[in-house]
């Protein structure tokens, strides 16, 4: 019975430690989310540089997971190329190294005034940054109160015949220990915490260094899985590239480390005051030396990866950019040029889209709802790739005009798909409705309709005509489109109020679904406004703050 309570605390501890770890990493995620992503896109110019930012970004986050397979997202995209990517990988191990050598020094008694700061935080503050932040702190002091009850655990389990069987076990067979150190690595998706354990294990005696060392290089080589099997979904081998060749240098790095163990405890008891601390210096000191050795070779590292693992592109695939060329950033014009060109690509995909779900809501044709998803995703997809090829222009080289257009693009861009994302959320999901419940709208809801459908469709292509001629005139007139399609909502809300007095409850729930329709017309059109007609308006002073009239 006692074992058994043994068992149940220690996995409760280790559960913890583990959803401490994952408060930190999202809470720091949220707050700097897309901060974190564009400063990394836009720091992987050179070699140290990515190497810097994978560091950074890593022991902010507590995760190398997390980080790598951010990275991956931007190799895959295009906007990173390998051998920064790499770098920026092994800076990454190193990061989380660094997290160790914090967690050594046993810092449990700041644990209570970091949940007690954390909660304050986290139920004071609205949703935001701050509040996200409570949380990260919440999660490091969870995560030291786990690591103080583990210590402690392990202090009565000293004599314990089966765990010190098993582990004499793991010393016999250093091999058998590595592969278990690496599947509960990639189990847990937290070398941190793999390693504190290891940490803990040997402090207590329960592992020899050499049983130690070798569990480290286990906790190394299992946190390079995780991203070979998350990052890299499709068909195409190069996606596969940087979380291959990262899981390339853990191999060789653990294969060397094996070989050279003996000579290992001799230099960690020099340099480490007690067990703990050898573990985390070796751990440390392993990734630096893999950083060391494979930093030099990284070029034709990445040459033997292409060649092993070869570009396949469909080039009819519309989430492909077709304008985005990374070797263009040296030159704004050109850079902004291509972006602005990928961004009326968005336009056009938006038309099909709309083509599609008008065939959808009006002709009940299921397929055409599926293909209209598709396309509302590919848009999304388009302006995450637009976005970060933005953001990783080098901002020292654009003039005021150069910084001007950048921002006139991204807005056009981020509202384009914000408008398909109303559509596709809203309309698509109004169309599956219909399609599920054999609704059917009567003739003037059909009328009406097909009209405002077509109406969006022409606002649609005049945004996309303003956006490369930035007239004037047109512009205002786009922006009175907001009152048509907040007049057309205002006379169908009266008609489902009409039909409700006069008794047809029957056809309320179809009034009330045909307003929920129109509202989100009203959405999409909005955001087309402000796309493409707003910018150019607060241009020449032509916008007022807010539509309230000035009190007498």
């Amino acid at each position: 019975m006692q074992e058994l309570q043994v068992i149940i605390a220690f996995s409760g501890f280790i559960a913890l430690l583990l959803w401490g770890v994952h408060m930190v990493q999202t809470g720091v995620q949220r707050a700097f989310g897309k901060t974190l992503g564009l400063w990394m896109g836009r720091a992987m110019g050179s070699l140290p540089r990515a190497f810097g930012t994978g560091l950074v970004i890593t022991a902010a986050i507590q995760s190398s997971t997390a980080t790598g397979l951010m990275i991956t997202g931007f190799a895959v995209t295009g906007l990173v190329s390998l051998v920064p990517g790499l770098a920026a990988m092994l800076g990454a191990n190193v990061g989380t190294t660094l997290i160790v050598q914090a967690l050594s020094f046993n810092p449990t008694a700041l644990a209570p005034g970091l949940i007690l700061v954390g909660v304050w935080m986290f139920r004071h503050y609205a949703p935001g940054r701050a509040r996200d932040l409570g949380r990260a702190f919440i999660g490091l002091g969870l995560l030291l109160l786990s690591l103080n009850e583990l210590v402690t655990m392990f202090e009565p389990l000293k004599n314990a015949p089966m765990l010190g069987t098993a582990l004499d076990a793991l010393g016999d067979a250093p091999v058998l220990a590595l592969i278990a150190s690496t599947a509960l690595t990639w189990a847990s998706h937290s070398s941190v915490a793999v390693v504190v354990l290891i940490m803990s294990l040997a402090l207590h005696g329960l592992a020899d260094p050499a049983l130690a060392y070798t569990l480290v290089l286990g906790a190394n080589l299992g946190t390079a899985i995780n991203p070979v099997l998350e990052g890299g979904h499709d068909d195409n081998p190069a996606s596969r590239r940087l979380p291959v060749g990262n899981l390339g240098t853990r191999v060789a790095g653990c294969a060397l480390g094996m070989a050279l163990l003996p000579w290992a405890d001799p230099i960690m008891h020099a340099l480490g005051s007690d067990a703990a601390h050898s573990v985390a210096n070796f751990h440390l000191i392993f990734n630096l030396a893999v950083a060391l050795c494979f930093m030099p070779v990284l070029r034709p590292y990445a040459r033997l990866l292409r060649r092993f693992l070869p570009q396949r592109s469909d080039p009819d695939d519309p989430a492909r950019p077709r304008y985005l060329d990374a070797s263009a950033r040296e030159v704004p014009a050109v850079a902004l040029g291509q972006a602005a060109r990928e961004a009326l690509r968005l336009t056009d995909l938006l038309r099909e889209s709309l083509q599609l779900t008008q065939h959808a809501l009006l002709r009940n044709d299921g397929q055409a709802i599926g293909r209209a998803r598709y396309l509302n995703g590919v848009i999304g997809q388009l302006d995450q790739s637009i976005t970060t090829f933005l953001a990783t222009q080098d901002q020292e080289s654009l003039s005021a005009e150069d910084e001007q257009y950048l921002k006139l693009i991204l807005d056009f861009s981020m509202n384009i798909a914000h408008a398909a994302s109303v559509s596709g959320m809203g309309l698509l999901g109004h169309a599956s409705r219909l399609h599920k419940k054999h609704w059917a709208l009567d003739t003037g809801q059909k009328a009406e309709l097909a009209d405002t459908l077509e109406r969006l469709q022409r606002n649609l292509r005049q945004a996309a005509a303003l956006f490369v001629s930035a007239d004037r005139q047109v512009a205002r007139n786009l922006a009175f489109e907001k009152e048509y399609f907040r007049s057309l909502e205002a006379k169908a809300a009266e008609r489902h109020l009409e039909r409700i007095k006069t008794g047809l409850l029957d056809a309320a729930e179809i009034g009330a679904f045909y307003l929920e329709i129109l509202r989100d017309t009203g959405g999409i059109n909005a955001y087309l406004v402000n796309a493409a007609a707003y910018p150019i308006l607060a241009r020449h002073g032509e916008l007022r703050p807010n539509r309230l009239r000035e009190a007498d």
